[in-house]
Protein backbone atom coordinates (compact mmCIF):
# COMPACT_ATOMS: atom_id res chain seq x y z
CA UNK A 1 0.00 0.00 0.00
CA UNK A 2 2.82 2.39 0.87
CA UNK A 3 4.60 1.62 -2.36
CA UNK A 4 1.45 2.50 -4.33
CA UNK A 5 1.10 5.80 -2.47
CA UNK A 6 4.78 6.56 -3.01
CA UNK A 7 4.35 5.87 -6.70
CA UNK A 8 1.29 8.13 -6.95
CA UNK A 9 2.86 10.97 -4.96
CA UNK A 10 3.91 13.74 -7.37
CA UNK A 11 7.48 15.00 -7.49
CA UNK A 12 6.64 18.41 -6.08
CA UNK A 13 5.01 17.04 -2.91
CA UNK A 14 8.12 17.09 -0.73
CA UNK A 15 10.07 19.69 -2.73
CA UNK A 16 11.55 22.64 -0.88
CA UNK A 17 13.64 25.37 -2.47
CA UNK A 18 16.20 26.57 0.01
CA UNK A 19 17.03 29.56 -2.19
CA UNK A 20 13.63 31.21 -2.05
CA UNK A 21 14.48 33.37 0.96
CA UNK A 22 11.61 35.22 2.67
CA UNK A 23 9.22 34.35 -0.20
CA UNK A 24 9.25 30.60 0.41
CA UNK A 25 5.45 30.50 0.43
CA UNK A 26 5.47 31.35 -3.29
CA UNK A 27 7.17 28.06 -4.00
CA UNK A 28 5.27 25.86 -1.55
CA UNK A 29 3.79 23.59 -4.18
CA UNK A 30 1.92 21.49 -1.66
CA UNK A 31 0.12 24.58 -0.39
CA UNK A 32 -0.62 25.64 -3.97
CA UNK A 33 -2.07 22.17 -4.58
CA UNK A 34 -4.30 22.34 -1.48
CA UNK A 35 -5.49 25.85 -2.36
CA UNK A 36 -6.29 24.92 -5.95
CA UNK A 37 -8.12 21.74 -4.91
CA UNK A 38 -10.25 23.43 -2.26
CA UNK A 39 -11.04 26.52 -4.34
CA UNK A 40 -11.89 24.53 -7.46
CA UNK A 41 -13.95 22.02 -5.48
CA UNK A 42 -15.82 24.84 -3.80
CA UNK A 43 -16.47 26.71 -7.03
CA UNK A 44 -17.61 23.56 -8.87
CA UNK A 45 -19.29 21.43 -6.20
CA UNK A 46 -21.06 24.06 -4.11
CA UNK A 47 -23.17 25.36 -7.04
CA UNK A 48 -23.78 21.76 -8.16
CA UNK A 49 -24.92 20.68 -4.70
CA UNK A 50 -26.95 23.86 -4.27
CA UNK A 51 -28.65 23.31 -7.63
CA UNK A 52 -29.22 19.65 -6.75
CA UNK A 53 -30.79 20.48 -3.40
CA UNK A 54 -32.85 23.28 -4.93
CA UNK A 55 -34.00 21.06 -7.79
CA UNK A 56 -34.83 18.30 -5.28
CA UNK A 57 -36.99 20.65 -3.22
CA UNK A 58 -38.65 22.21 -6.25
CA UNK A 59 -39.34 18.84 -7.86
CA UNK A 60 -40.68 17.35 -4.64
CA UNK A 61 -42.86 20.40 -4.13
CA UNK A 62 -44.11 20.08 -7.72
CA UNK A 63 -44.90 16.38 -7.26
CA UNK A 64 -46.76 17.09 -4.02
CA UNK A 65 -48.63 19.97 -5.66
CA UNK A 66 -49.61 17.71 -8.56
CA UNK A 67 -50.90 15.08 -6.12
CA UNK A 68 -52.93 17.69 -4.26
CA UNK A 69 -54.26 19.07 -7.53
CA UNK A 70 -55.34 15.64 -8.76
CA UNK A 71 -57.00 14.91 -5.42
CA UNK A 72 -58.83 18.23 -5.56
CA UNK A 73 -59.96 17.54 -9.12
CA UNK A 74 -61.18 14.06 -8.15
CA UNK A 75 -63.16 15.44 -5.22
CA UNK A 76 -64.72 18.16 -7.39
CA UNK A 77 -65.75 15.72 -10.12
CA UNK A 78 -67.17 13.23 -7.60
CA UNK A 79 -69.02 16.02 -5.82
CA UNK A 80 -70.78 16.89 -9.07
CA UNK A 81 -71.84 13.27 -9.52
CA UNK A 82 -73.23 12.98 -5.97
CA UNK A 83 -74.93 16.40 -6.15
CA UNK A 84 -76.49 15.45 -9.48
CA UNK A 85 -77.73 12.18 -7.98
CA UNK A 86 -79.52 14.01 -5.15
CA UNK A 87 -80.76 16.88 -7.30
CA UNK A 88 -82.15 14.47 -9.88
CA UNK A 89 -84.28 12.65 -7.28
CA UNK A 90 -85.39 15.85 -5.64
CA UNK A 91 -86.49 17.19 -9.03
CA UNK A 92 -88.37 13.95 -9.67
CA UNK A 93 -90.32 14.38 -6.43
CA UNK A 94 -91.00 18.00 -7.29
CA UNK A 95 -92.35 16.94 -10.67
CA UNK A 96 -94.61 14.32 -9.05
CA UNK A 97 -96.20 16.76 -6.63
CA UNK A 98 -96.69 19.35 -9.36
CA UNK A 99 -98.12 16.81 -11.82
CA UNK A 100 -100.56 15.15 -9.38
CA UNK A 101 -103.29 16.44 -7.13
CA UNK A 102 -103.37 15.76 -3.44
CA UNK A 103 -106.28 13.30 -3.81
CA UNK A 104 -104.40 11.30 -6.43
CA UNK A 105 -101.29 11.04 -4.28
CA UNK A 106 -103.33 9.87 -1.29
CA UNK A 107 -104.44 6.92 -3.42
CA UNK A 108 -102.16 3.97 -2.49
CA UNK A 109 -102.54 2.37 -5.90
CA UNK A 110 -101.51 5.54 -7.71
CA UNK A 111 -98.67 6.07 -5.26
CA UNK A 112 -97.47 2.52 -5.84
CA UNK A 113 -97.42 3.07 -9.59
CA UNK A 114 -95.40 6.24 -9.15
CA UNK A 115 -92.89 4.42 -6.90
CA UNK A 116 -92.52 1.65 -9.43
CA UNK A 117 -91.82 4.17 -12.19
CA UNK A 118 -89.25 5.95 -9.99
CA UNK A 119 -87.42 2.70 -9.34
CA UNK A 120 -87.31 1.90 -13.03
CA UNK A 121 -86.38 5.41 -14.15
CA UNK A 122 -83.94 6.46 -11.46
CA UNK A 123 -83.24 3.68 -8.99
CA UNK A 124 -82.43 4.02 -5.34
CA UNK A 125 -86.03 4.73 -4.18
CA UNK A 126 -87.25 2.43 -1.40
CA UNK A 127 -90.68 3.83 -0.53
CA UNK A 128 -92.98 6.84 -0.83
CA UNK A 129 -95.19 8.44 1.76
CA UNK A 130 -97.75 11.23 1.95
CA UNK A 131 -97.71 13.11 5.26
CA UNK A 132 -100.27 15.75 6.19
CA UNK A 133 -99.54 19.03 7.89
CA UNK A 134 -99.91 17.46 11.35
CA UNK A 135 -97.14 14.93 10.74
CA UNK A 136 -99.41 11.92 10.27
CA UNK A 137 -98.47 9.62 7.36
CA UNK A 138 -101.75 9.25 5.46
CA UNK A 139 -100.49 7.12 2.58
CA UNK A 140 -97.46 4.88 2.28
CA UNK A 141 -96.16 2.37 -0.25
CA UNK A 142 -93.01 0.34 0.40
CA UNK A 143 -91.62 -2.78 1.98
CA UNK A 144 -92.37 -1.69 5.55
CA UNK A 145 -95.62 -1.15 7.48
CA UNK A 146 -95.40 2.56 8.21
CA UNK A 147 -99.02 3.59 7.57
CA UNK A 148 -100.29 6.06 10.18
CA UNK A 149 -96.91 6.78 11.81
CA UNK A 150 -96.74 10.17 13.45
CA UNK A 151 -93.66 12.16 12.40
CA UNK A 152 -94.67 15.40 14.07
CA UNK A 153 -91.97 15.03 16.69
CA UNK A 154 -89.22 14.16 14.22
CA UNK A 155 -86.55 16.79 13.56
CA UNK A 156 -86.64 16.23 9.83
CA UNK A 157 -90.40 16.95 9.73
CA UNK A 158 -89.89 20.26 11.50
CA UNK A 159 -87.16 21.27 9.08
CA UNK A 160 -89.15 20.44 5.98
CA UNK A 161 -92.11 22.42 7.30
CA UNK A 162 -89.81 25.41 7.86
CA UNK A 163 -87.62 25.23 4.74
CA UNK A 164 -89.84 23.44 2.24
CA UNK A 165 -87.16 20.90 1.22
CA UNK A 166 -85.21 18.52 3.35
CA UNK A 167 -82.49 15.98 2.63
CA UNK A 168 -81.54 13.94 5.65
CA UNK A 169 -78.27 12.26 6.49
CA UNK A 170 -78.20 8.49 6.74
CA UNK A 171 -80.06 7.13 9.77
CA UNK A 172 -81.83 3.97 10.94
CA UNK A 173 -85.28 5.38 11.82
CA UNK A 174 -88.27 3.15 12.57
CA UNK A 175 -87.09 0.48 10.11
CA UNK A 176 -83.58 0.11 11.68
CA UNK A 177 -82.00 0.04 8.23
CA UNK A 178 -79.52 2.74 7.03
CA UNK A 179 -81.30 5.06 4.63
CA UNK A 180 -81.79 8.72 3.85
CA UNK A 181 -84.89 10.80 3.22
CA UNK A 182 -85.81 13.45 0.70
CA UNK A 183 -88.95 15.37 1.68
CA UNK A 184 -90.72 18.19 -0.19
CA UNK A 185 -93.46 20.40 1.20
CA UNK A 186 -96.36 21.29 -1.10
CA UNK A 187 -98.74 24.12 -0.23
CA UNK A 188 -102.47 23.68 -0.97
CA UNK A 189 -104.79 26.48 -2.12
CA UNK A 190 -106.85 26.35 1.05
CA UNK A 191 -103.76 27.21 3.13
CA UNK A 192 -103.11 23.64 4.13
CA UNK A 193 -100.10 21.59 2.96
CA UNK A 194 -98.71 18.10 2.70
CA UNK A 195 -95.27 16.53 2.51
CA UNK A 196 -94.13 14.06 -0.12
CA UNK A 197 -91.46 11.91 1.44
CA UNK A 198 -89.19 9.38 -0.31
CA UNK A 199 -86.65 7.04 1.28
CA UNK A 200 -83.44 6.19 -0.59
CA UNK A 201 -81.08 3.34 0.13
CA UNK A 202 -77.31 3.94 0.32
CA UNK A 203 -76.39 1.43 -2.37
CA UNK A 204 -76.41 4.12 -5.06
CA UNK A 205 -73.99 6.20 -3.00
CA UNK A 206 -71.74 3.20 -2.62
CA UNK A 207 -71.90 2.55 -6.37
CA UNK A 208 -70.96 6.15 -7.16
CA UNK A 209 -67.89 6.05 -4.91
CA UNK A 210 -66.73 2.48 -5.45
CA UNK A 211 -66.32 3.03 -9.20
CA UNK A 212 -63.62 5.70 -8.75
CA UNK A 213 -60.08 4.90 -9.87
CA UNK A 214 -57.62 6.18 -7.30
CA UNK A 215 -53.91 5.65 -6.67
CA UNK A 216 -52.30 5.36 -3.26
CA UNK A 217 -54.98 2.96 -1.89
CA UNK A 218 -57.46 5.81 -2.17
CA UNK A 219 -60.65 5.71 -0.16
CA UNK A 220 -63.73 7.80 -1.07
CA UNK A 221 -66.60 8.12 1.41
CA UNK A 222 -69.25 10.51 2.70
CA UNK A 223 -69.67 11.71 6.27
CA UNK A 224 -72.15 14.02 7.92
CA UNK A 225 -71.31 17.12 9.91
CA UNK A 226 -70.89 15.02 13.08
CA UNK A 227 -68.24 12.83 11.47
CA UNK A 228 -70.46 9.75 11.05
CA UNK A 229 -69.86 7.67 7.95
CA UNK A 230 -72.73 7.83 5.47
CA UNK A 231 -71.10 5.27 3.19
CA UNK A 232 -68.72 2.47 4.12
CA UNK A 233 -64.96 3.14 4.04
CA UNK A 234 -62.15 0.69 3.32
CA UNK A 235 -59.96 2.05 6.09
CA UNK A 236 -62.18 3.99 8.50
CA UNK A 237 -65.21 1.84 9.34
CA UNK A 238 -68.77 1.00 8.41
CA UNK A 239 -71.85 3.15 7.90
CA UNK A 240 -72.69 5.32 10.93
CA UNK A 241 -69.24 4.67 12.51
CA UNK A 242 -67.32 7.67 13.80
CA UNK A 243 -64.30 8.28 11.56
CA UNK A 244 -60.86 8.55 13.28
CA UNK A 245 -60.08 11.67 11.26
CA UNK A 246 -60.72 15.33 11.97
CA UNK A 247 -63.97 16.80 10.71
CA UNK A 248 -62.81 19.39 8.20
CA UNK A 249 -63.88 22.96 8.67
CA UNK A 250 -66.52 24.37 6.38
CA UNK A 251 -65.36 25.78 3.05
CA UNK A 252 -67.47 26.70 0.02
CA UNK A 253 -64.86 25.18 -2.34
CA UNK A 254 -62.86 21.98 -2.54
CA UNK A 255 -59.91 21.80 -0.19
CA UNK A 256 -57.04 19.41 0.35
CA UNK A 257 -55.07 18.90 3.56
CA UNK A 258 -52.48 16.53 4.97
CA UNK A 259 -52.98 14.43 8.09
CA UNK A 260 -51.72 11.35 9.84
CA UNK A 261 -53.81 8.32 10.54
CA UNK A 262 -53.84 6.83 14.06
CA UNK A 263 -51.30 4.24 12.83
CA UNK A 264 -48.92 7.06 11.84
CA UNK A 265 -49.29 6.78 8.06
CA UNK A 266 -49.39 10.22 6.38
CA UNK A 267 -52.51 10.69 4.28
CA UNK A 268 -53.85 13.35 1.93
CA UNK A 269 -57.49 14.30 2.50
CA UNK A 270 -59.59 16.09 -0.06
CA UNK A 271 -63.07 17.19 0.94
CA UNK A 272 -66.06 19.21 -0.24
CA UNK A 273 -69.25 20.23 1.55
CA UNK A 274 -72.33 19.35 -0.51
CA UNK A 275 -74.60 22.41 -0.68
CA UNK A 276 -78.07 22.10 0.94
CA UNK A 277 -77.21 18.67 2.31
CA UNK A 278 -75.73 17.37 5.57
CA UNK A 279 -73.00 15.55 3.65
CA UNK A 280 -69.27 16.04 3.33
CA UNK A 281 -67.54 14.16 0.51
CA UNK A 282 -64.04 13.01 1.46
CA UNK A 283 -61.21 11.28 -0.43
CA UNK A 284 -58.25 9.94 1.56
CA UNK A 285 -55.02 8.68 -0.04
CA UNK A 286 -51.84 7.31 1.48
CA UNK A 287 -49.08 9.82 0.73
CA UNK A 288 -46.13 7.33 0.80
CA UNK A 289 -47.76 5.27 -1.95
CA UNK A 290 -48.46 8.36 -4.03
CA UNK A 291 -44.87 9.56 -3.59
CA UNK A 292 -43.32 6.17 -4.29
CA UNK A 293 -42.39 6.96 -7.94
CA UNK A 294 -40.77 10.17 -6.78
CA UNK A 295 -38.90 8.38 -4.00
CA UNK A 296 -37.51 5.89 -6.54
CA UNK A 297 -36.48 8.73 -8.85
CA UNK A 298 -34.98 10.60 -5.90
CA UNK A 299 -32.83 7.58 -5.03
CA UNK A 300 -31.53 7.39 -8.61
CA UNK A 301 -30.81 11.13 -8.69
CA UNK A 302 -29.00 10.91 -5.36
CA UNK A 303 -26.80 8.12 -6.66
CA UNK A 304 -26.17 10.06 -9.86
CA UNK A 305 -25.22 13.17 -7.87
CA UNK A 306 -22.91 11.15 -5.63
CA UNK A 307 -21.19 9.51 -8.60
CA UNK A 308 -20.92 12.91 -10.35
CA UNK A 309 -19.31 14.45 -7.26
CA UNK A 310 -16.81 11.57 -7.07
CA UNK A 311 -15.95 11.92 -10.77
CA UNK A 312 -15.58 15.70 -10.43
CA UNK A 313 -13.32 15.28 -7.40
CA UNK A 314 -11.17 12.79 -9.28
CA UNK A 315 -10.91 15.18 -12.25
CA UNK A 316 -10.09 18.10 -9.94
CA UNK A 317 -7.44 16.10 -8.09
CA UNK A 318 -5.92 14.82 -11.33
CA UNK A 319 -6.11 18.19 -13.11
CA UNK A 320 -4.72 20.10 -10.13
CA UNK A 321 -1.89 17.63 -9.72
CA UNK A 322 -1.08 17.93 -13.41
CA UNK A 323 -1.16 21.75 -13.38
CA UNK A 324 0.90 22.10 -10.19
CA UNK A 325 3.35 19.60 -11.58
CA UNK A 326 3.63 21.78 -14.71
CA UNK A 327 4.22 24.80 -12.48
CA UNK A 328 6.90 22.82 -10.67
CA UNK A 329 8.55 21.97 -13.99
CA UNK A 330 8.27 25.61 -15.08
CA UNK A 331 9.91 26.65 -11.82
CA UNK A 332 12.73 24.25 -12.53
CA UNK A 333 13.12 25.83 -15.94
CA UNK A 334 13.00 29.24 -14.27
CA UNK A 335 15.96 28.29 -12.14
CA UNK A 336 17.81 27.20 -15.24
CA UNK A 337 16.95 30.48 -16.96
CA UNK A 338 18.16 32.42 -13.92
CA UNK A 339 21.49 30.69 -14.28
CA UNK A 340 21.47 31.54 -17.96
CA UNK A 341 20.64 35.17 -17.16
CA UNK A 342 23.49 35.20 -14.70
CA UNK A 343 25.73 33.92 -17.45
CA UNK A 344 24.33 36.54 -19.84
CA UNK A 345 25.04 39.20 -17.24
CA UNK A 346 28.62 38.06 -17.15
CA UNK A 347 28.74 38.26 -20.92
CA UNK A 348 27.30 41.77 -20.75
CA UNK A 349 30.10 42.70 -18.37
CA UNK A 350 32.52 41.33 -20.87
CA UNK A 351 30.80 43.43 -23.53
CA UNK A 352 31.24 46.54 -21.42
CA UNK A 353 34.85 45.55 -20.94
CA UNK A 354 35.20 45.17 -24.70
CA UNK A 355 33.72 48.63 -25.14
CA UNK A 356 36.25 49.96 -22.69
CA UNK A 357 39.02 48.21 -24.51
CA UNK A 358 37.77 49.69 -27.80
CA UNK A 359 37.85 53.08 -26.19
CA UNK A 360 41.39 52.54 -25.04
CA UNK A 361 42.42 51.32 -28.49
CA UNK A 362 41.35 54.65 -29.94
CA UNK A 363 44.28 56.37 -28.20
CA UNK A 364 47.09 54.33 -29.80
CA UNK A 365 45.18 54.41 -33.08
CA UNK A 366 45.22 58.17 -32.90
CA UNK A 367 48.98 58.14 -32.27
CA UNK A 368 49.55 55.73 -35.16
CA UNK A 369 47.41 57.89 -37.42
CA UNK A 370 49.30 61.03 -36.37
CA UNK A 371 52.75 59.50 -36.77
CA UNK A 372 51.85 57.92 -40.11
CA UNK A 373 50.64 61.27 -41.34
CA UNK A 374 53.85 62.83 -40.15
CA UNK A 375 55.87 60.19 -42.03
CA UNK A 376 53.75 60.82 -45.13
CA UNK A 377 54.53 64.52 -44.89
CA UNK A 378 58.28 63.83 -44.53
CA UNK A 379 58.25 61.52 -47.52
CA UNK A 380 56.66 64.16 -49.70
CA UNK A 381 59.59 66.55 -49.03
CA UNK A 382 62.00 64.37 -50.97
CA UNK A 383 61.15 63.81 -54.58
CA UNK A 384 62.67 60.36 -54.67
CA UNK A 385 60.34 59.14 -51.93
CA UNK A 386 57.37 61.04 -53.26
CA UNK A 387 57.71 59.22 -56.55
CA UNK A 388 57.99 55.82 -54.85
CA UNK A 389 54.44 54.58 -55.36
CA UNK A 390 55.01 51.40 -53.39
CA UNK A 391 56.24 53.27 -50.34
CA UNK A 392 53.46 55.84 -50.55
CA UNK A 393 50.93 53.01 -51.00
CA UNK A 394 52.12 51.38 -47.80
CA UNK A 395 51.68 54.66 -45.95
CA UNK A 396 48.18 55.09 -47.39
CA UNK A 397 47.37 51.51 -46.43
CA UNK A 398 48.37 52.23 -42.83
CA UNK A 399 46.19 55.34 -42.74
CA UNK A 400 43.23 53.41 -44.27
CA UNK A 401 43.57 50.60 -41.75
CA UNK A 402 43.73 53.08 -38.88
CA UNK A 403 40.59 54.78 -40.16
CA UNK A 404 38.82 51.44 -40.45
CA UNK A 405 39.77 50.43 -36.92
CA UNK A 406 38.64 53.80 -35.69
CA UNK A 407 35.24 53.33 -37.35
CA UNK A 408 34.84 49.88 -35.78
CA UNK A 409 35.72 51.08 -32.30
CA UNK A 410 33.31 54.01 -32.63
CA UNK A 411 30.51 51.61 -33.50
CA UNK A 412 31.35 49.41 -30.54
CA UNK A 413 31.21 52.44 -28.30
CA UNK A 414 27.96 53.55 -29.89
CA UNK A 415 26.32 50.16 -29.23
CA UNK A 416 27.54 49.85 -25.65
CA UNK A 417 24.60 49.15 -23.36
CA UNK A 418 23.39 52.08 -21.26
CA UNK A 419 21.19 51.37 -18.24
CA UNK A 420 19.94 54.92 -17.93
CA UNK A 421 17.93 56.67 -20.59
CA UNK A 422 19.89 59.26 -22.56
CA UNK A 423 17.61 61.47 -24.62
CA UNK A 424 19.36 63.07 -27.56
CA UNK A 425 18.45 64.61 -30.87
CA UNK A 426 18.51 61.84 -33.46
CA UNK A 427 18.54 61.75 -37.24
CA UNK A 428 16.38 58.78 -38.19
CA UNK A 429 18.10 58.01 -41.52
CA UNK A 430 21.57 58.10 -39.98
CA UNK A 431 20.52 55.83 -37.15
CA UNK A 432 19.01 53.27 -39.52
CA UNK A 433 22.05 53.28 -41.83
CA UNK A 434 24.37 52.98 -38.85
CA UNK A 435 22.59 49.83 -37.70
CA UNK A 436 22.46 48.42 -41.23
CA UNK A 437 26.24 48.83 -41.54
CA UNK A 438 26.64 45.91 -39.12
CA UNK A 439 24.58 43.71 -41.43
CA UNK A 440 26.09 44.92 -44.70
CA UNK A 441 28.47 42.00 -45.16
CA UNK A 442 25.75 39.42 -44.43
CA UNK A 443 23.38 41.15 -46.87
CA UNK A 444 26.02 41.08 -49.59
CA UNK A 445 26.87 37.45 -48.91
CA UNK A 446 23.17 36.35 -48.99
CA UNK A 447 22.16 38.71 -51.85
CA UNK A 448 19.53 40.41 -49.71
CA UNK A 449 18.34 43.70 -51.20
CA UNK A 450 17.79 46.47 -48.63
CA UNK A 451 15.69 49.53 -49.44
CA UNK A 452 15.58 52.54 -47.10
CA UNK A 453 13.09 55.36 -47.72
CA UNK A 454 13.10 58.17 -45.17
CA UNK A 455 11.50 61.40 -46.50
CA UNK A 456 13.29 64.68 -45.91
CA UNK A 457 10.26 66.14 -44.13
CA UNK A 458 10.90 63.91 -41.13
CA UNK A 459 12.82 66.21 -38.79
CA UNK A 460 15.42 65.18 -36.21
CA UNK A 461 13.63 64.13 -33.01
CA UNK A 462 14.40 63.41 -29.39
CA UNK A 463 14.84 59.78 -28.31
CA UNK A 464 17.25 57.34 -26.65
CA UNK A 465 19.78 56.51 -29.31
CA UNK A 466 21.03 53.30 -27.67
CA UNK A 467 17.55 51.83 -27.23
CA UNK A 468 16.50 52.87 -30.72
CA UNK A 469 19.57 51.18 -32.20
CA UNK A 470 18.83 47.99 -30.26
CA UNK A 471 15.22 48.05 -31.48
CA UNK A 472 16.26 48.34 -35.11
CA UNK A 473 19.00 45.75 -34.74
CA UNK A 474 16.61 43.17 -33.23
CA UNK A 475 14.01 43.73 -35.95
CA UNK A 476 16.60 43.65 -38.75
CA UNK A 477 18.10 40.44 -37.37
CA UNK A 478 14.63 38.86 -37.19
CA UNK A 479 13.95 39.87 -40.78
CA UNK A 480 17.29 38.41 -41.95
CA UNK A 481 16.54 35.18 -40.07
CA UNK A 482 13.08 34.91 -41.67
CA UNK A 483 14.28 35.57 -45.25
CA UNK A 484 15.99 33.17 -47.56
CA UNK A 485 18.91 34.18 -49.78
CA UNK A 486 17.88 36.75 -52.34
CA UNK A 487 15.20 38.30 -50.13
CA UNK A 488 14.07 41.91 -49.90
CA UNK A 489 14.01 44.15 -46.82
CA UNK A 490 12.10 47.42 -47.13
CA UNK A 491 12.44 50.13 -44.47
CA UNK A 492 10.13 53.12 -44.83
CA UNK A 493 9.30 56.07 -42.62
CA UNK A 494 6.42 58.50 -42.68
CA UNK A 495 5.03 61.34 -40.60
CA UNK A 496 1.94 60.15 -38.74
CA UNK A 497 1.09 63.52 -37.18
CA UNK A 498 2.85 66.48 -35.65
CA UNK A 499 3.89 64.44 -32.62
CA UNK A 500 5.03 61.09 -34.02
CA UNK A 501 6.57 59.22 -36.93
CA UNK A 502 6.01 55.71 -38.23
CA UNK A 503 8.80 53.32 -39.18
CA UNK A 504 7.76 50.21 -41.12
CA UNK A 505 10.12 47.24 -41.55
CA UNK A 506 8.84 44.74 -44.13
CA UNK A 507 10.42 41.49 -45.26
CA UNK A 508 9.35 38.80 -47.73
CA UNK A 509 10.36 35.95 -45.45
CA UNK A 510 8.47 32.95 -44.09
CA UNK A 511 5.90 35.01 -42.21
CA UNK A 512 4.15 34.22 -38.92
CA UNK A 513 1.12 31.90 -38.58
CA UNK A 514 -2.06 33.70 -37.57
CA UNK A 515 -2.37 31.58 -34.40
CA UNK A 516 1.04 32.87 -33.21
CA UNK A 517 0.54 36.59 -33.90
CA UNK A 518 -1.00 37.25 -30.49
CA UNK A 519 1.90 35.59 -28.69
CA UNK A 520 5.01 36.82 -30.49
CA UNK A 521 5.71 39.52 -27.88
CA UNK A 522 5.44 37.01 -24.99
CA UNK A 523 8.71 36.10 -23.26
CA UNK A 524 10.23 32.77 -24.33
CA UNK A 525 7.78 32.35 -27.19
CA UNK A 526 9.59 31.63 -30.44
CA UNK A 527 8.67 30.23 -33.85
CA UNK A 528 12.27 29.28 -34.60
CA UNK A 529 13.35 27.34 -31.53
CA UNK A 530 14.58 24.55 -33.75
CA UNK A 531 16.96 27.13 -35.28
CA UNK A 532 18.25 28.33 -31.92
CA UNK A 533 15.71 31.04 -31.10
CA UNK A 534 15.27 31.93 -27.41
CA UNK A 535 11.96 33.79 -27.68
CA UNK A 536 13.34 36.91 -25.95
CA UNK A 537 14.18 39.18 -28.93
CA UNK A 538 10.70 40.53 -29.68
CA UNK A 539 9.77 40.62 -26.00
CA UNK A 540 12.80 42.81 -25.28
CA UNK A 541 12.06 44.90 -28.37
CA UNK A 542 8.48 45.46 -27.21
CA UNK A 543 9.74 46.61 -23.81
CA UNK A 544 12.28 48.97 -25.37
CA UNK A 545 9.66 50.54 -27.64
CA UNK A 546 7.38 51.15 -24.66
CA UNK A 547 10.30 52.61 -22.69
CA UNK A 548 10.91 55.31 -25.28
CA UNK A 549 7.20 56.16 -25.41
CA UNK A 550 6.19 54.39 -28.62
CA UNK A 551 4.26 51.30 -29.61
CA UNK A 552 4.73 48.47 -32.07
CA UNK A 553 2.30 46.58 -34.29
CA UNK A 554 2.74 43.56 -36.51
CA UNK A 555 1.06 42.28 -39.66
CA UNK A 556 1.99 38.98 -41.18
CA UNK A 557 0.78 36.23 -43.46
CA UNK A 558 2.22 32.77 -43.27
CA UNK A 559 4.60 32.22 -46.18
CA UNK A 560 4.34 35.80 -47.52
CA UNK A 561 6.35 37.93 -45.12
CA UNK A 562 6.02 40.15 -42.05
CA UNK A 563 5.68 43.88 -41.47
CA UNK A 564 6.50 45.61 -38.16
CA UNK A 565 5.31 49.18 -37.67
CA UNK A 566 6.84 51.30 -34.91
CA UNK A 567 5.33 54.57 -33.78
CA UNK A 568 8.03 56.87 -32.35
CA UNK A 569 7.25 60.12 -30.50
CA UNK A 570 9.06 63.22 -31.71
CA UNK A 571 9.47 64.43 -28.14
CA UNK A 572 10.48 61.93 -25.49
CA UNK A 573 10.14 62.36 -21.75
CA UNK A 574 13.48 63.40 -20.36
CA UNK A 575 13.00 61.07 -17.38
CA UNK A 576 12.62 58.11 -19.67
CA UNK A 577 8.98 57.41 -18.82
CA UNK A 578 7.38 55.75 -21.77
CA UNK A 579 3.83 55.40 -22.84
CA UNK A 580 3.11 53.37 -19.75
Amino acid sequence: MMSILARLKPKFWDYQDAATGPHAYLFNFRRIWYTAVFLTSGVVLLPLIFMGVTDYQVTQSSVESEILLRTSRLVSNTRRSVAFFLEERRAALRFIEEDNTCEVLYDPARLATILENLKKGFGGFVDLGMIDSTGNQKAYVGPYYLQGIDYSGQDWFKQVMNRGVYISDVFLGFRQVPHLVIAIKHALPEGDCYVLRASLDTEKFKDLLSGLEMAGMGDAFIINHEGLLQTPSHSHGKVLDKIPLPIPEYAPETRVLEWKRPDGIPIIIGYRYLTDTPFILMVAKQKPLLMKPWYETRTKLTWFLAVSVCVILLVILGGTTYMVNRIYQADQRRLMILHQVEYASKMASLGRLAAGVAHEINNPLAIINEKTGYIQDLLTYKEEYAKDTKLMGLVDSILSSVERCSTITKRLLSFARHVDVHVKTINLLETIEEVLSFLKKEAEYRSIAISVKVPNEIPPFESDRGRLQEIFLNLFNNAFAAMSDGGHLDITASREDENSVLVTITDDGCGIPEADLKRIFEPFFSTKKERGGTGLGLSITYGLVREIGGDIRVQSEDGKGTSFTIRLPLHMDKKGEGAE
